[in-house]
C-alpha cells in the first residue's frame, strides 16, 4: 500500500444514485494510479463520513491524505464544516498529513470544460 491516499469529498444525497458519477470518477482515478488508496466520503446523508475514511486510512498506515472536494465551490460546506470535521482527525493521529485542495469547481480548466460540454449540450460551439 501506498504511504498517500486520496479522499474524493463530496456532499451527498438520499438518493443512492447521485453518488454514482462520483463513483465512476473514483473508478477512473484508481484504474491511474492502481497502488494508491482512492476513497470517497461525504460531507452528510452518505457513508463513509470524512472522519472515518480519515480515520480508516491513518489505520492502515497511510501517512499523507489528498482531500479532493468535488464542488463546484467553497461555500459553508468547505470553508467551516470540513475543518471542523478534520480538526478531531488532525488530533487524534498528529503524524497524518492531510491537505485539502481547492474545490474541483474553481480550477480554471474544469470550468473551461464544463463550459465546452455546456455548449455541446445546447448544440452550439465555442469560437
Amino acid at each position: 500500500m501506498s504511504n498517500s491516499a486520496i479522499i474524493l469529498f463530496a456532499h451527498g444525497s438520499r438518493d443512492p444514485k447521485w453518488a454514482e458519477p462520483f463513483k465512476a470518477i473514483q473508478t477512473l482515478i484508481r484504474a491511474d494510479v492502481p497502488n494508491t488508496p482512492v476513497e470517497l466520503a461525504f460531507l452528510e446523508l452518505m457513508q463513509p463520513g470524512i472522519q472515518a475514511c480519515l480515520t480508516s486510512l491513518a489505520t492502515q498506515g497511510v501517512k499523507r491524505v489528498s482531500v479532493v472536494p468535488i464542488f463546484l465551490a467553497a461555500g459553508r460546506h468547505l470553508r467551516e464544516d470540513l475543518p471542523a470535521l478534520i480538526a478531531p482527525i488532525r488530533q487524534q493521529f498528529p503524524d497524518l498529513e492531510i491537505d485539502v485542495s481547492a474545490p474541483i469547481g474553481e480550477i480554471p480548466e474544469f470550468q473551461v470544460a464544463i463550459a465546452k460540454l455546456a455548449l455541446e449540450q445546447a448544440n452550439l460551439q465555442i469560437t
